[in-house]
């Protein structure tokens, strides 16, 4: 009966030690263990499985199907960026707020990178109108950065694969006062319409004169003019306003993109 209840206890042991539960912070998503040939599962010594170069393509692969399938069931969709750090009290938060709530009335679905900050306000407005308001936000080693006025939302590890979401089937692009990341993005969508990989009739907004104008000045005169890098044409990409009501009139004018 003694050895019984040893070996038992043993083959308890073994089992706790073979299997390692999911983090409160949920950094830690797999079982970091690995199976030999001979499908003996053993403690993993080194980094989780899903963290070895050989095995990433599959969580990339993952997270692409399951991100064009989150936005098959979509409509409308107007994604916004913009800075992850500006306040209610910014007077563009405001004016994020109030695109958001006036195309959602129109039936629009907004779609955000679900944090703080300009995408909370797009999040908010689209919330008080009743309409789609959707997050792809980035998970990051000690928090989920998704704000509460998202009602439908996927996460991403990789910055890459949410940046192909945030573009991949929206009819305008809408881009509010930001940082580098916000820059990132700004100039990757420009790209991409340029390029033709996304139709020239999908708009790049930007929102706030006092904030976008000194760029675009840099980019007419020196980049266009002086250098010669860009064409006239391709600069007529960026469209510039100052209100709500001004983007709202230029996304009124394009048509839904089918999805891929």
């Amino acid at each position: 009966m003694q050895k019984s209840k040893n070996k038992t206890a043993k083959k308890n042991k073994l089992t706790r030690r073979t299997t390692v539960s999911t983090s409160e912070t949920g950094s830690k998503r797999y079982l970091h263990w690995l199976c030999s040939p001979g499908n003996k599962c053993v403690p993993a010594d080194g980094p989780a499985f899903t963290e070895e170069v050989n095995w990433k393509i599959f969580r990339i692969m993952a997270e692409f199907i399951e991100g064009f399938e989150f936005l098959s069931k979509l409509k409308k969709e107007v994604t916004f960026f913009g800075s992850a750090r500006a306040m209610p009290s910014n007077p563009y938060y405001k004016i994020a707020r109030k695109l958001g709530y006036l195309l959602g009335k129109k039936g629009y679905t907004i779609i955000t990178g679900g944090g703080p900050g300009m995408m909370e306000a797009a999040n908010l407005g689209a919330n008080d109108a009743g309409a789609e308001s959707i997050g792809l936000d980035i998970e990051l080693p000690t928090e989920q950065r998704r704000n509460q006025f998202v009602t439908k939302s996927i996460g991403f590890h990789y910055f890459f694969t949410r940046k192909v979401m945030l573009s991949a089937s929206a009819q305008a692009y809408v881009f509010f006062p930001g940082g580098f990341g916000t820059m990132d993005e700004m100039t990757e969508m420009v790209t991409l319409i340029q390029t033709g990989k996304i139709p020239r009739n999908v708009p790049v907004v930007l929102v706030g004169k006092k904030y976008w104008e000194p760029f675009l000045k840099w980019v007419n005169e020196v980049m266009c003019e002086e250098q010669h890098f860009i064409g006239k044409e391709e600069v007529k990409i960026l469209r510039l306003v100052d209100t709500a009501e001004e983007a709202v009139k230029i996304i009124s004018k394009t048509h839904e993109r089918p999805f891929g």
